[in-house]
């Protein structure tokens, strides 16, 4: 619409406009496109809420959170190869040896012999049953792998079957636990109860593992504070070495036989050998800035001598190794229980070194 012009010059005279009602009346008289229906399911891709960054920060992230795994063994190895080869020559050497012993023993007198045959054979049977609890040993550190591995396979799934495969055997090898009685009886209320994989999964991690985690976190937190106490007062480097050495070795087959590994010696030293490989690669087996930093980050520094300081901090490490032990012997993975960290630690351990400070 072109403004009125003024009669006496050709010019236009001030006016006002209504922008609003010639809009409105305009879009009245236009007609209003309709869409035809159409499809996007090709089309559109739906973001995970654990993937989506807007939902779950990166750093509170599942696959950031380091969690200890054992490591991979190679299938060959000639070092394996060379320790058959040369127990099998060590042993048939031994054979040997026996033979000539038990033989000329007989030739002297037959009493003596029968005792030499009896003397080996008790031998025998000790080192059997030696080997023997060695290889169930490991065999049931092997069995809490697996377990731990099909948990989340059925976890994928919403079929229970697997779930529920994955709960009986857990419930097996718990058995011999009293704080797991409870949550064994409420899971075999549950038997003729519809309920998810995934949800059957954090339903027995809740019953049966939470006990132990709690158990869990005391041999940790009891652990750390004598480490934490030794290494303060001990007036040679040596002492705490030795001490925190029996420390760690206590801990880790104290962890085991609470999940139900129960190792033995071998089996303890492979256990042992996955948590510090796990820990090297982490970077957490050094005295890092990052602990160092959560330490004086509350306000320690102030109150604790150096060696005290020293001892907390060996206290720290300790709860760290502690953990990364949790992480391997313990048969589910952390889903529906928070995953405990070296900041759960902190004010307990510190608290020590205050009142050692204090005295």
């Amino acid at each position: 619409m072109r403004p009125p012009e003024s009669p006496q010059n050709g010019k236009r005279r001030p006016a006002s406009f209504s922008i609003e009602e010639e809009s409105a009346a305009r879009n009245e008289t236009l007609p209003v496109p309709r869409r035809s229906p159409r499809s996007f399911e090709d089309g559109v891709v739906v973001t995970p809420d654990e993937q989506d960054p807007f939902v779950t920060p990166p750093e509170l992230a599942a696959e950031a959170i380091p969690v200890a795994e054992p490591r991979k063994r190679k299938k060959f190895s000639f070092v394996n190869l060379a320790t058959a080869a040369f127990g099998t020559f060590l042993s048939l050497a031994f054979g040997l040896w026996a033979d000539s012993v038990v033989r000329d023993l007989f030739t002297r007198a037959d009493w003596l012999g029968y005792a030499a045959l009896g003397a080996l054979a008790i031998g025998l049977v000790a080192v059997a049953v030696i080997v023997g609890r060695e290889i169930f040993g490991m065999m049931r550190l092997s069995a809490v792998q697996t377990l731990k591995a099909q948990a989340e396979q059925a976890a994928l799934s919403p079929r229970p079957t697997a779930a529920r495969a994955v709960v009986a055997t857990l419930a097996k090898l718990l058995s011999h636990r009293a704080e797991t009685a409870k949550g064994r009886a409420n899971l075999d209320a549950t038997k003729d109860e519809i309920i998810d994989g995934p949800q059957l999964i954090e339903l027995a991690e809740r019953e049966l593992l939470a006990p132990l985690d709690r158990k869990a976190r005391a041999l940790i937190l009891g652990s750390s504070k004598r480490v934490s106490i030794v290494t303060a007062i001990s007036p040679r480097a040596i002492v705490d070495l030795a001490y925190v050495l029996f420390e760690v070795t206590r801990l880790i087959r104290a962890m085991a036989e609470l999940y139900g590994g129960r190792p033995g010696t071998l089996g303890l030293l492979r256990l042992m050998r996955d948590v510090i490989a796990h820990l090297a690669v982490t970077g957490s087996i050094a005295v890092g800035d990052g602990v160092a930093q959560q330490v004086l980050g509350h306000g320690l520094a102030s109150r604790l001598s150096k060696r005290l300081g020293e001892g907390v901090i060996n206290g720290l490490l300790t709860a760290r190794i502690g953990i990364a032990a949790m992480d391997l012997c313990r048969p589910l993975p952390f889903r529906a229980v928070k995953r405990p960290g070296i900041s759960d630690f902190i004010s307990d351990i510190a608290a020590v070194g205050g009142r050692k400070d204090e005295q």
